[in-house]
Order: structure tokens, then C-alpha cells, then sequence
């Protein structure tokens, strides 16, 4: 009889959701008519004990969001983590600075309306309200590796549009050399800034033009076939699978191209443990514990972290001397 020794990076399969078990959630969603968009949106959320509150965009975003089609070029050779442990385990400090405390402190955030400022060095400043910007944008889904620097990790199907795409629009000046990002600062509906005060809030990151204008940079509405619930990063974050979780900004309210690197929250606040770039790199050590590998955030197994989180063709000519 042969029996099989796991390997060390070998995911279990029991703790998983199965690729075609969701693409195949993802057309019954699709097939919903829009009158019962909004019970639909909740309807694969886990029970009471974990979900958290749905945002309320357009039903024409849900109905977008719901027909997204997947990009093929990016691919995950990992199970898509479940959607019950992607919404109901998140560093998000602007509620709380424990994980799984984050989806319940969210319920109350209100997320839409939403207006995003677009400002510096463009040609025309403006405003625009979160699903009017969806509506000019080409949506799609695109399967990614998430890193967090703590050294634990997710594969999550995202829905956005490239960043590049959203650079594009705004139409920066040549003098722009970074994009600046800033999210909310709402103490009355948010604990962590009523209680975290000596954090500089609200938060703000940024990338180089060059960064913020790859591929893979994507600008987040969705996930798992519809709408980011509050604790994910509604209504729009940042993804940067190739950087440590803590590049993504969540709720963004402005974008501005600036010429100078500008400060970046966690840098500003523990200079010595983020720095600006925060790229994925197993052979350099965090002060208080080691990147080499990284613990599965459903499993819970350790798996080999690898050089720009597994995306090093894509970036790697970036930071080239």
C-alpha cells in the first residue's frame, strides 16, 4: 500500500473552498435579476457569528461586480482561502488592532456615499463619488497571493481595475513622481482612532509612479463576486500583491501626485521595522521574527514565503540599480 508523507508547503484540503465550488456560487449570483440584488449580496456571507455589514453601492456596481470577468494571466498555484476567514480575519486598526474583533467593530462604518478627491500635480483637480468612478472603469477579477508582514497569508479573488487605468485618468503632470494616498478619519464611527490617539491618522501610503503604474497594481471594489464588505476595505482599497499587506490602503478618500516621496504611516511610526518600499523578501528578516516562511491564515501549515510574493517577473526590473 502506498501512503503518501505530506511535504511541508502541502495545503490540507479540508479547510478550503474548492475553485469550482465558488466559480460555481458565482454564476448563481449572476443569474439573480436585480430586484433581489439585495438580499443576494449577503447571501454567502457567513452566519451572524462572523459576517460583518454589507455596503449599499448602486445596483448597477453590484450588477458589474457580479459579471467581472477573471483576468487568466494571473495564477495562484494555492486554493482560494474561503470567503468566511478572508472577511473575518483582517489587520485593520482603524477598528481594532485584534483580527478577529475587526468585522464586528465594522458593522456601523458607512461606507457609501463616498466621495474620492483626485488632487497635486494633475491637470484638473477633482471629486467623484465611488460608484460613478466604478461606472467609468473595466472591471475584472484577479486572483492574488496576500502577504501580510506578520507572516501569515491569504489567496483572495479580487475585483477592481488597474491602477495604471486610474493613473491614466487622472492624467498626472511629468513632475509626478509618486501617488499619495490618504483614507478616512471618522473617530465617531471608527474605535481605534477614538482610542489609538498617538497613531498619526488618518492613514496615508504611497507608491512611485513607476509602482503605482504596473500591472499588478489594483484598485479593489469587490471580492469573492461581489461588493467589499466594511472590513476589507470598502468602498475602494489598494492591492499591491508583490508588497506586504500593509501597502494596501483601505478606504481612500484622496489620491494626490506629488513630486517628492511623501511619508508613509507605518514607516512614520516604527521606522526601523516598514520601510517605504515593504517589498516581499523571505531573506530579509523583520527585527522581531523571520520572513523566510509564512503561515496559512485557513490551515494554519507553514509554507516557504516567496521573493516579491511569487510575482518577481513582473517587478523585479522596478528596483533594478
Amino acid at each position: 500500500m502506498l501512503i503518501k508523507a505530506p511535504m511541508g508547503w502541502e495545503i490540507a484540503e479540508r479547510g478550503f473552498t474548492p475553485e469550482d465550488v465558488y466559480l460555481n456560487r458565482r454564476k448563481f449570483l449572476a443569474a439573480a435579476s436585480a430586484g433581489a440584488l439585495g438580499g443576494m449580496v449577503n447571501l454567502l456571507l457567513p452566519p451572524a457569528s462572523a459576517a460583518a455589514k454589507v455596503p449599499s453601492p448602486a445596483v448597477a456596481t453590484v450588477q458589474r461586480l457580479l459579471s467581472a470577468p477573471r483576468n487568466p494571466e494571473f495564477k495562484v498555484d494555492r486554493p482560494i482561502t474561503s470567503e468566511r476567514v478572508a472577511i473575518s480575519y483582517n489587520n485593520y486598526y482603524e477598528f481594532s488592532d485584534v483580527k478577529d474583533r475587526v468585522w464586528k467593530l465594522a458593522q456601523g462604518f458607512e461606507s457609501r456615499p463616498w466621495q474620492i478627491e483626485i488632487k497635486g500635480l494633475v491637470d484638473k483637480p477633482k471629486k467623484i463619488d465611488v460608484d460613478e468612478l466604478i461606472r467609468r472603469m473595466r472591471l475584472e477579477e484577479r486572483v492574488y497571493r496576500h502577504r501580510c508582514v506578520e507572516a501569515w497569508s491569504m489567496v483572495v479573488p479580487w475585483i477592481g481595475f488597474p491602477m495604471k487605468a486610474f493613473v491614466e485618468w487622472c492624467s498626472p503632470k511629468p513632475q509626478a513622481r509618486y501617488v499619495r494616498t490618504v483614507s478616512f478619519f471618522k473617530p465617531s464611527q471608527v474605535e481605534g482612532q477614538r482610542v489609538t490617539t498617538w497613531y498619526p491618522w488618518p492613514y496615508y501610503e504611497a507608491l512611485t509612479i513607476e509602482e503605482a503604474t504596473n500591472e499588478l497594481a489594483l484598485l479593489v471594489v469587490g471580492m469573492y463576486g461581489k461588493t467589499s464588505p466594511n472590513q476589507n476595505g470598502a468602498p475602494i482599497r489598494l492591492i499591491t500583491p508583490w508588497k506586504y499587506g500593509f501597502k494596501g490602503i483601505k478606504a481612500i478618500m484622496t489620491f494626490e501626485f506629488v513630486k517628492s516621496r511623501p511619508a508613509t504611516f507605518w514607516n512614520t511610526v516604527v521606522p526601523n521595522e516598514y520601510d517605504f518600499r515593504a517589498n516581499v523578501n523571505p531573506s530579509k528578516p523583520h527585527p522581531r521574527w523571520s520572513q523566510a516562511t509564512e503561515r496559512v491564515a485557513e490551515t494554519g501549515e507553514r509554507i516557504p514565503t516567496l521573493p516579491y510574493n511569487g510575482y518577481e517577473k513582473y517587478v523585479a526590473h522596478l528596483y533594478k540599480v
